[in-house]
């Protein structure tokens, strides 16, 4: 069974949105709702500045906070070692959007249910990359399994790190930062 997951190479990300564009039409989500957020950071004192845009999203954690929080086991475990939603069960108290240190939980009103990236597994179940994978204008998102990896994400999982370490909550996402240009990533 493969162990899917996805790097992001934040050096390569130049801040389109295509990714947050594919991933709200892909999941049916309103124009005020998305998995993936931005946040731009700078770094550093004149003129020695840099500054990076990174993409953030649900990191697929093996220890997930959001499903030891949810008293209904709508937020699980897959088989591929994802972190789901099944929204049927979801009874809308939020515990697993205020579990997850990583603030990659939406809320959506008008259904009453929390949702999270499900990393698209009905376009990989028919071959297909998820939605923002393929449709990053700059190649800055590899998908692949973490058991077999294979070509592109292969090469860049050497180089990739789980973000926020100091959480404990072993993310299967992987991140690729440039040196002293970005912080360990999004706080809470």
């Amino acid at each position: 069974m493969p162990r899917y997951s996805m790097i992001i190479d934040v050096k390569k990300c130049v801040g389109c949105f295509s990714c947050s564009v594919a991933c709200q039409h892909q999941n049916v989500l309103p124009i005020e709702s998305n998995f993936i957020r931005f946040e731009d950071q700078e770094k550093g004192e004149f003129p020695k500045v840099s500054y990076v845009i990174a993409p953030f999203q649900c990191q697929h954690c093996t220890d997930a906070p959001c499903v030891a929080a949810c008293p209904t086991t709508a937020s699980h475990k897959d088989s591929f070692g994802l972190t789901q939603v099944d929204t049927s069960k979801c009874i809308g108290c939020r515990r697993c959007v205020a579990a997850c240190p990583y603030n990659a939980r939406i809320f959506e009103a008008d259904e009453g249910v929390a949702k999270a990236c499900n990393m698209c597994l009905s376009l990989v179940a028919e071959g297909q990359e998820p939605a923002c994978v393929s449709t990053c204008l700059t190649v800055a998102r590899y998908f692949g399994d973490l058991d077999n990896p294979k070509g592109r994400f292969a090469k860049a999982l050497e180089e990739a790190k789980p973000l926020r370490p100091d959480f404990k909550t072993q993310p299967t996402l992987r991140y690729i930062f440039a040196s002293g240009r970005v912080d360990n990533g999004p706080v809470k």
